[in-house]
This record gives C-alpha cells, structure tokens and sequence, in this order.
C-alpha cells in the first residue's frame, strides 16, 4: 500500500484506546453509555475527527452532462419509488466517506467503508429525530466509526448500530442499494442523477489504498481471520446474518437459496486495487433480490468483516 497507509498506522499505533484517553477529544460524548466491552478494540484510523470530511446536501447532474466518470468505475446505486434513481461515485466516497442527502422526503446516509469495502444507505430517522453523520476518524475492527452530529453518539458502519453514547443500542434502517459500474447505472437510468464533483481539494479518481483487496491481512485489524480457508479480504455478499462468497455467484451466474436470488454481472472495477480506480480489475456486480424481484438490503463487504461482526453468522458455501 502506498506511504498513506504506512503513515496512519504509524499514527494510529502511538494512541492509547481507553475511554479516559477518548473523552478528553471527544467531551460532548457519554461514554458511560456504550455497548463496547474491550476498549483495545477502538483504535485511531490516522485522521482526527473530521479529518476525513463527510458530505451534506450534494449537488447532482444529470446522466447526460456527466462527462468524468469511466464505465467500469463503481458506484453505489440508490432508488427510492417515486423519485429520480441517484448514483453516488465510488472516487468521492473513497475520500469522504459518508454521504448525507435527502431523496424525495426520506433523508439518508449513504457510506463506504474503503478498509472493510463495505457500502451501505441508512435512513436517518430514528426516534431522536434526523441524524446528521460525520467521520469519528476512529476505527472498530478495521470497520469506520461514525458520529452524529446532534449527540455525538459513535455508530458502527458495517452494522447500523449506536456503540457509544445517549444513543447506544439505536439501529438505522438500512435501505436497498448496490454497488455496481457507472455503465450499467447509465444503461438502466439514461434520465438518472448522478452525484457531482464534490467543492473538495482531493485526487478524485485515485485510489489511497493501492492493491488493499489483496493483501493477506487487512489493515489495522488484529482478530480472527475468517474459517473455511476464505481469504480475509475475498468479497462476501452478506444479507442478514448469512454471507455469500462473490466467487460461488460469480460461477453460478445466479444462485436461489433461502429465499434469495443473487445475479452477479462483469463490468465492475475494483476500486481498491490499482492507484486508478477506472483501472482496477473486474470484480462484477452483484445484484440482491427476494424470490418476488424486489430489491434486498444488503452489503458487498471484506469477508473478514463480516466474520468480525456476525462471528456466529451462516457462511453460504457450495
């Protein structure tokens, strides 16, 4: 990996990870409230608390006038009935991290974890009001921490859960969408939107994390590595607590089990392996839906990811 991430575990390693170490940064939180039960598990990403700067109110072009994108560059694809399908680039999220919009009247969340590869749009509401996310600059198991900006409660990414403060235990809903290439976005929304560059001074278009998904270890992560002899950074497609490898859909073309139907597609490029993301090799798109075609919830995540958090989770072998 580039000197980047050298340099963050350098950093990240001269922290301390206690609750003391962790109020005197972060005062507005209650960490007498928190589901956290080994405090070395939280540790420093690098950046300090909005270091990593997420994004409010984007703004977004048409389909047509966007001119920057390449075909086989990710995106997470987002459709809510009755409004306009929204595609958020993987190449602004990779630096940004989260994504705070509104679609229609519902306010959303849209994040990408680059270290756990984990791509997933929460609603906002919850019965504390509309939540405003920001990036704590901390991280659990390799996955990020976020924040809310209105209690300063820290969340967990991958699962959708408060882990600390007046908040704790509150789960988001998380939303349907996928990640998948801007040309098949293009192909099924020719009328869609797509996010804009955001007003940021960032190498949009590159990528910090130079060969990451194959490497043998994942970064800043010290837990079990995954059973079944799966590489801990193999892609899974995790729906519920049940996990499917990429390459089992990837041969099949589509499986049906359990009530889910799995599609996988070629066309989409990594973005966490060569310094271009347009240029990463292809990795397919994976679409998610129950037996009645509607679209299902669901997460493209490191398989070590969801090992570390569903660690009683069903793997979906052959």
């Amino acid at each position: 990996m580039r000197m980047f991430a050298v340099a963050l575990t350098l950093i990240a390693g001269t922290a301390s990870a206690s609750p003391e170490f962790w109020e005197r940064e972060w005062p507005d939180t209650d960490f007498t409230t928190t589901t956290i039960t080994d405090w070395t598990e939280i540790m420093s990403g690098g950046p300090p608390k909005d270091g990593i700067p997420a994004l409010s109110d984007p703004s977004f072009l048409a389909v047509a006038d966007e001119s920057t994108l390449q075909d086989r560059e990710p995106v997470i694809t987002l459709e809510i009935d009755g409004q306009t399908p929204r595609a958020y680039p993987i190449r602004y999220l990779i630096w940004h991290e989260i994504v705070n919009d509104v679609v229609g009247d519902v306010p959303v969340a849209v994040t990408f974890c680059p270290l756990c590869n984990s791509g997933i749009t929460f609603d906002r509401r919850t019965d504390a009001g509309v939540l405003e996310f920001g990036v704590s600059g901390k991280l659990r198991m390799s996955d990020m921490v976020m924040y809310d900006r209105q209690t300063e409660s820290w969340w967990q990414q991958a699962v959708g859960e408060a882990i600390v403060g007046d908040l704790t235990g509150t789960e988001l809903q998380t939303l349907p969408s996928w990640m998948e290439s801007w040309a098949q976005f293009v192909a099924r929304n020719p009328d869609g939107l797509v996010m804009a560059r955001p007003n940021a001074r960032r190498p949009y278009g590159e990528n910090p994390y130079v060969q990451y998904d194959s490497s043998f270890r994942p970064f800043l992560f010290s837990g079990e590595l995954p059973p079944h002899d799966i590489p801990a950074l193999a892609r899974v497609i995790r729906v519920g607590d049940r996990a499917w490898p990429m390459t089992r859909i990837a041969d099949a073309g589509e499986l049906r089990e359990d009530g889910v139907v799995l599609s996988w597609q070629a066309g989409q490029a990594s973005a966490l392996d060569t310094d271009r993301i347009a240029a990463g090799r292809d990795v397919g798109t994976v679409r998610v839906r129950d037996a009645a075609g509607n679209d299902l919830a669901h997460d493209v995540m490191f398989a070590f990811a969801f090992h570390a958090f569903w660690p009683e989770g069903t793997w979906m072998l052959e």
